[in-house]
């Protein structure tokens, strides 16, 4: 769970991820949030061995954050590796649900919580971003020719084993464009993906990090790759 800014967020959303799915270990990824949320991860981790904490010396973004955290998981021989939201806004029973589709699927290679598959939903989207939501998905599916419906999802499930092959040093993402690296490399590595339907729930505590910025680098980034994709043909 990479965090900035989300010290509110810590304890509700680790108390009801560890009570729906008491198997699970966390590693917090702070990026030196000035409100204080790196020195509340360490006071939950003091009372928790479930918890673990990495600190980052400055906000470097959510792509290498997310980088940190799969090496830091690989380092210890985790057989999964999760991404999830601190903020609230990815339920832990629909981490349950996807932790057992993967155990019972050996052959799939990643879980993808999605808001775009029949099922899945957004609560207290406005109608406005569920549309630039949609756009962004359909267009990087049709640029990079991959069967994935949600591709900008930050929910996800990945075995160890896929991370593996996959050159995480050579990621050059920082927003949210990093899900949708993630997604095409998993593909082009022959993993198997699944999507599973969840319920994206619009934080109520904190603020969200979208930025203009943010959304500029994902669709520079992916019309690049599907030049690239268009060009080898």
């Amino acid at each position: 769970m990479p965090t900035y800014n989300e010290g509110e967020n810590l304890g509700p959303t680790l108390a009801h991820v560890f009570s729906r799915n008491p198997q699970v270990n966390v590693v917090i990824v702070d990026d030196d949030s000035p409100d204080g949320t790196g020195r509340v991860a360490d006071f939950l981790a003091q009372g928790n061995s479930r918890v673990h904490v990495i600190h980052r010396r400055a906000k470097e973004g959510l792509g290498p954050a997310y980088i940190e955290g799969f090496h830091w998981g690989l380092d210890r021989g985790y057989d999964v590796i999760c991404e999830m939201d601190m903020d609230g806004s990815h339920r832990a029973e629909d981490l349950t649900r996807m932790l057992a589709v993967l155990n019972r699927n050996p052959a799939i290679d990643l879980v993808i919580g999605s808001r775009r598959v029949e099922g899945g939903q957004t609560i207290n989207w406005s109608p406005t971003r569920n549309a630039i939501s949609r756009l962004g998905s359909w267009y990087a599916r049709h640029m990079l020719a991959l069967p994935v419906h949600d591709m900008t999802a930050g929910f996800r499930a990945y075995k160890a084993d896929i991370l593996r092959a996959i050159d995480l040093d050579g990621i050059n993402a920082n927003g949210y464009v990093f899900q949708i690296d993630m997604t095409r490399r998993v593909a082009a590595a022959g993993g198997r993906i699944r999507e599973v339907p969840i319920a994206f729930v619009e934080r109520t505590r904190g603020e969200s990090k979208m930025t203009q910025s943010i959304v500029i680098e994902a669709m520079l980034k992916v019309t690049l790759w599907g030049m690239r994709r268009f060009f080898r043909k």
